[in-house]
């Protein structure tokens, strides 16, 4: 018996890339890793499951409690480090042109000169801040516009994995 089959390249596509562990996120799963990201916790997305761990400081911070609270996760994370993949937090740069990118859009020429005048200062962002919690209204659309970016950080970066396993085959 002879068996015949035919496929399209687009078939062919869409069975690989089913296969692989591509990472879909909710709207509300991406704001939840941003607004932990920016609580100062790290985000690690198991790729089979896609059950999301979050995790603060290290185990080896000196003002860590004496009993790790995450101390089940990072063992499962450790053990199979392989299985996930981690969402990084923005680095001091990255949050530096976060800063002057809403500097750019604040409508009031005295402010906005006053935020441009702290980021060009030492330390930065303990002094954006106090200008921006002074700034009355300014203060809830910098939350906004940091919220924003954290989310489209998130999605960037989930976005790089996904291309990443499909690289080849587009």
């Amino acid at each position: 018996m002879i068996w015949e089959f035919g496929f399209s390249i687009s078939d062919f596509k869409f069975v690989f890339t089913t296969g692989f562990n591509m990472i879909l996120l909710t709207t509300d799963q991406i704001k939840e890793i941003a607004e932990q990201l920016d609580c100062g916790f790290s985000c690690f997305i198991n790729k089979k499951t896609r059950e999301m761990v979050f995790l603060y400081g290290d185990e080896d911070d000196v003002f860590a409690m004496e009993e790790d609270a995450w101390a089940d996760e990072r063992k499962k994370i450790k053990k199979k480090p392989k299985d996930y993949l981690e969402i990084e937090k923005m680095d001091s740069h990255e949050s530096f042109r976060v800063m002057e990118d809403f500097a750019e859009t604040v409508d009031s020429v005295r402010l906005r000169q006053d935020l441009f005048q702290v980021l060009n200062q030492k330390k930065p962002f303990s002094k954006f801040k106090y200008v921006v919690d002074c700034s009355g209204g300014y203060r809830e659309k910098w939350f906004a516009f940091k919220a924003e970016r954290l989310q489209e950080w998130v999605k960037e970066q989930v976005d790089m994995y996904n291309r990443g396993l499909t690289d080849g085959f587009a």
